[in-house]
């Protein structure tokens, strides 16, 4: 059986990256799939801005509220070695998918990256994830409740494609 290997990305690697983490890890363990028997799962930031933070508090609040712990996770940028590593790189935004582009050490690796919300299982106008971190409370709720539904849509799509054996 083959190990699938996701790398979820935002800008900072605090906010919506760590919390998709999360959420895509949690899917996979609902759906019947360990870490790291069948699944590997980190984050990392297009920027190095937080690298070695913490999770922003409010993510991390959020997180709880949904029965999440994000306390091991720590911010990091990523690196020319993730687009080897990783068979599926997830981004949160266009912007975040540009940066990657930049980062990239091959263009063919690109097919790697996706937008998260296109994995989606409930209809909604966004496809991008707005990044909180200006903004109250309410935008930390509102990007989990997209990233659940994103996540689960992600784990469906990778046993529809049989990467799971």
């Amino acid at each position: 059986m083959a190990v699938v290997k996701v790398l979820v990305v935002c800008m900072g690697n605090i906010c919506r990256s760590p919390m998709g983490e999360a959420l895509v890890r949690q899917a996979f363990a609902e759906a019947g799939y360990t870490e790291p028997e069948h699944v590997v799962v980190d984050s990392a930031g297009t920027h190095y801005y937080h690298t070695g933070c913490l999770p922003d508090e409010r993510s991390q609040a959020t997180a709880l509220r949904h029965g999440l712990d994000l306390n091991n996770q720590r911010a990091r940028q990523v690196g020319a070695a993730d687009f080897e590593t990783f068979d599926y790189v997830l981004a949160m935004d266009k912007r975040n998918m540009r940066d990657l582009e930049t980062l990239c050490p091959e263009p063919a690796l690109m097919a790697k990256c996706h937008l998260i919300l296109n994995f989606s299982t409930e209809p909604h106008a966004e496809m991008e994830v707005p990044d909180p971190y200006y903004g109250g409370p309410e935008g930390f709720e509102h990007m989990h409740t997209l990233l659940h539904s994103a996540c689960q849509g992600f784990v469906r799509h990778v046993q529809q494609a049989g990467a799971l054996g």
